[in-house]
């Protein structure tokens, strides 16, 4: 009896053993080796204990970012009087500044990155999918768009049409959705050749359908992987126009304005170029790392 009934939980486990176990979708399993990657992981936690503070920072330190103390101007770093990052030149908080500055650069490289990745994806998707001379002329515009410089194309928007928030923008999206359109026009090419195209046109689906439906959603690892590359570039250039009096204007500021300000007293108030500077440096760091581990999950080849 013993060992019929040691035969019978043999064969049970056996049969739960055949038992099909429901498979894991790519984004888990893509989401498993992300969460692997330490420096990845370390730099979202980062990135987002730099947004949290931008977005709350300012309500909860007793300083306005615009206000003055002309009783405390460059006033190095101290723990006493609550400038904890020290003041600048016309006496206002550092910290504050600071903070409401990455505030300003990250709503920029947010703002323009989904701009640009959205005319990247509808440009190259359409060019790739539809091909022949439609390619060839869109490509073409891409190309001599290239052959501009685009800090003249940065000059020309924001002298003709101004300064404000959603000029910059505006400004920062002219320029920087055309690698994305290279990129998906590069993986439409060998997407519409596969079967699920070839069907979705036997059966007469509208090309507007097609791309949207059917290349778009195929190209979404890229994307992603690409997303987290140009908003740091997009943060970058928005400090550069804004270092050379091109960005955001007092009384607003942003990383860029603050490190501008930085390097003209770095010799007698190194602290106004220090913590600008780190943030931002901190920043594009945490972005290409994460940027490393969503290539490394979204590779088809790891599966």
């Amino acid at each position: 009896m013993l060992f019929f009934s040691r035969r019978k939980a043999l064969a049970d486990q056996l049969a739960q053993a055949a038992v099909p176990q429901p498979g894991r979708s790519p984004w888990a399993d893509a989401r498993t080796r992300f969460m692997r990657n330490r420096a990845a992981v370390v730099s979202l936690a980062v990135l987002l204990l730099i947004a949290l503070a931008c977005v709350v920072g300012p309500a909860l330190l007793p300083y306005q970012f615009d206000s003055a103390d002309w009783d405390a101007m460059k006033l190095p770093p101290t723990w006493t009087n609550m400038h904890w990052w020290g003041t600048d030149e016309s006496g206002r908080d550092l910290l504050v500044r600071c903070l409401v500055g990455g505030r300003i650069s990250l709503m920029v490289g947010l703002l323009a990155t989904v701009a640009s990745v959205a005319l990247g994806i509808a440009w190259g998707a359409t060019a790739g999918f539809l091909g022949g001379k439609v390619d060839s002329i869109m490509m073409r515009i891409v190309d001599m768009m290239y052959a501009i410089p685009y800090l003249l194309i940065a000059i020309l928007l924001v002298t003709i049409l101004g300064r404000e928030f959603y000029l910059v923008v505006l400004a920062i999206t002219a320029f920087s959705w055309m690698d994305m359109a290279r990129v998906v026009r590069g993986q439409t090419l060998s997407l519409r050749t596969m079967e699920f195209v070839e069907a979705a046109r036997s059966i007469g689906v509208p090309t507007r359908r097609i791309i949207f439906s059917h290349i778009v959603p195929n190209l979404l690892g890229v994307v992603v992987i690409y997303t987290t590359v140009t908003v740091p570039g997009v943060i970058l250039t928005e400090s550069v126009l804004s270092f050379l009096g091109l960005g955001i204007q007092e009384p607003m500021t942003s990383w860029g304005v603050l490190i501008e300000d930085g390097t003209r007293v770095m010799e007698v108030a190194p602290w106004m170029l220090l913590f600008p500077a780190a943030l931002l440096s901190i920043t594009l760091y945490c972005f290409n790392f994460i940027g490393d581990g969503l290539r490394d999950a979204l590779d088809p080849k790891e599966r």
